[in-house]
């Protein structure tokens, strides 16, 4: 059966490897059948939650930027996939910006359940990922029919253009085709 897949790549390098990775995931999930659909941060506007929490009350941001249409997407997506390069040994800030901005989704009939990270660090530890997967777990903890389904780490990519080739590029193509 057909999923709808949001893939949301969170990098302000346009070609940056977390972006590379991501359009390996649909590449893959395109040639599974999936509907897939890509939406790039790096071109985006996208500002700071305010913590007012208007959005409980009207179900949707009261600041007028990009966030509300992504966030739209993530409500009707049955299938979302974050990447992200690691920075600090966590995620992006525009992710985390993302996220927080997504809060009008809490409570609603959101229809997504399965989460996917895609990551991209400098770094060669296998731990330098953890504290995206922990933040990202945050999140998906508020979402009760939602799970963490899979996470590919990209290690030692620092350089544009280090995924290339790799064995992670391979893996999120493979996790793409079984979505």
């Amino acid at each position: 059966m057909s999923k709808k897949i949001l893939i949301i790549g969170t990098s302000l390098r346009k070609d940056g490897n977390s972006n590379r990775l991501a359009q390996e995931f649909a590449r893959g999930a395109e040639e599974a059948g999936n509907q897939v659909e890509i939406e790039y941060l790096y071109d985006k506007k996208i500002g700071f939650c305010k913590g007012c929490l208007a959005c409980q009350r009207i179900r949707h941001c009261v600041i007028d930027d990009d966030a509300n249409a992504i966030v739209g997407k993530m409500k009707t997506a049955d299938v979302i996939v974050f990447a992200t390069p690691i920075y600090y040994y966590e995620m992006c800030g525009q992710m985390k910006t993302l996220l927080d901005r997504s809060n009008p989704l809490f409570g609603t009939d959101y229809k997504f359940t399965d989460i996917y990270l895609l990551a991209s660090a400098a770094d060669t530890g296998e731990y330098s990922m953890d504290g995206a997967i922990k933040g990202l777990q945050g999140w998906i903890d508020c979402f009760d029919r939602s799970s963490l389904k899979g996470v590919v780490k990209a290690l030692g990519a620092e350089g544009i253009g280090d995924v290339e080739g790799s064995e992670a590029l391979s893996e999120v193509y493979e996790m793409g085709t079984s979505v």
